[in-house]
């Protein structure tokens, strides 16, 4: 059975006093005058738990604040495993029990599985905390977008239908596997497949262009056929059947994703339609990515994020848009969400041109927000949102404060590009981020 809490602590697990230490450890008091958290984190954990006899697992704690140690010094769950062996402060903030060290798979599995939704109410916890000592009482908001990639590579249709027999081919090698001595007809067309991806990459002429797609995509769809022929001759084969419901999930995940970039691919480079990015896949393996284009700058794979930041520099809510919404449909929501967490609108709003319009500062207005200033009037004038200069010019500068927040949080909470997998690790992702970046700023503000 898992337990809460450390039971057996050393007497001897001292922090470090270095400034790194000395922050590690307020951090740890931080989090004990929120024990309920403790609670919310085993929920997550008991879906798939250890079981009751046999080696007890990490307590819930330990885990929780491995978590919060992997985001805060942006460590992979090797290096993670190897500062827990080897720091005394990183095992006296961990609270690890006496001889137990945890191995990089161990880490990898308990983290993994606190959701997003549980983060979401430790970040909550925190801000509760701050607004109980009068560090955040929210009633001066400023509000931005910024984007987390995935880990995908910039998609092209050829690269997909690259991927796709190569997923494909893997499948027919892992059938083959599990037919054993009865043989699985297929031929390993992945080498022409980068063949042709390749040259496709160096065409100059579109003509040329276009035949080389057509081969490629003929080769993916033979290799598919394979794969449905493997699909009939496994379901009258006796073999494993644990292994063959995994091998048969994966089929039923990756087929209709791969139809859908074949039916892209002809689209596109054959008939010359445009499709639009919801109908797009981008990925095989990261299929929930969306394209995000900011006005005139780079193209990005991953979600867009609207967050909302405080005087104190705390991160007070985020939210991982789905699609490419323009920032000024989620102004209103934004701020709507802001009200529920805090009981009241905030007196003071600041926030990114992006979202100016008309009917947003009236929306404004009309909720109880005395003062608002977006950084582009966009034919708005500063009358009629603040009251005078001066108030526009403090609250634009106070907007770029939230920037000085994203490029931390993109530079050393890993907020730049998410490294999980999927779409529910990808949220859990942001939102530990922003509870470690939380409870460090925290920390460094007012340490218990």
């Amino acid at each position: 059975m898992r337990e809460k809490r450390t039971s057996q602590i050393s007497i001897f697990d001292l922090f470090s006093q270095h400034q790194i230490g000395k922050e590690l450890q307020a951090m740890s008091d931080r989090l004990d005058q929120c024990p309920q958290i403790l609670d919310w984190v085993a929920a997550d954990l008991h879906r798939r738990d250890v079981f009751d006899t046999g080696r007890k697992g990490l307590p819930i704690e330990t885990i929780l604040r491995c978590a919060i140690l992997k985001q805060y010094r942006q460590l992979s769950y090797e290096e993670l495993a190897f500062h827990l062996s080897d720091s005394a402060t990183f095992q006296a903030f961990a609270r690890l029990p006496i001889g137990m060290v945890p191995k990089k798979s161990v880490l990898q599995q308990t983290i993994s599985q606190i959701q997003a939704f549980t983060w979401e109410r430790i970040n909550q916890c925190l801000l509760g905390q701050a607004q109980e000592e009068k560090i955040e009482r929210g009633n001066k908001v400023r509000i931005d977008s910024t984007v987390t990639e995935s880990m995908i590579h910039a998609p092209s249709d050829s690269s997909l239908l690259c991927d796709s027999v190569r997923v494909m081919v893997r499948l027919l090698k892992q059938a083959q596997e599990l037919a054993a001595d009865v043989p699985i007809p297929y031929s390993n067309h992945l080498r022409l497949a980068r063949k042709r991806a390749r040259r496709i990459l160096y065409a100059r002429k579109a003509k040329h262009r276009t035949r080389l797609y057509k081969e490629l995509i003929e080769v993916t769809r033979t290799t598919d056929e394979y794969l449905r022929q493997a699909q009939r001759q496994l379901a009258r084969l006796p073999c494993d059947f644990m292994a063959y419901e995994i091998w048969l999930s994966q089929c039923h995940h990756y087929r209709p994703l791969i139809e859908k970039v074949i039916w892209q691919s002809e689209q596109r480079v054959i008939y010359g339609q445009n499709l639009a990015a919801e109908e797009k896949v981008f990925s095989l393996f990261e299929e929930h990515t969306d394209i995000i284009i900011k006005g005139n700058r780079d193209i990005q794979y991953g979600h867009k994020l609207n967050l909302s930041s405080g005087k104190s520099g705390l991160i007070l809510d985020v939210v991982i848009e789905t699609g490419n919404p323009a920032d000024s449909e989620r102004f209103v929501p934004m701020l709507e969400r802001h009200i529920e967490r805090y009981g009241a609108a905030p007196t003071h709003l600041a926030v990114d041109g992006g979202y100016a319009s008309t009917d947003n500062l009236e929306k404004a207005k009309g909720i109880g927000v005395e003062e608002v200033a977006f950084h582009k009037k966009r034919g708005l004038s500063i009358e009629q949102m603040v009251s005078s200069q001066w108030v526009y010019r403090q609250l634009r500068n106070f907007r770029a404060g939230i920037e000085a927040g994203i490029s931390c949080l993109k530079r050393a909470y890993g907020l730049a590009r998410c490294t999980w997998k999927g779409l529910e690790h990808f949220q859990s992702y942001v939102w530990s981020s922003v509870v470690a970046y939380n409870l460090a700023l925290l920390a460094r503000l007012k340490p218990v």
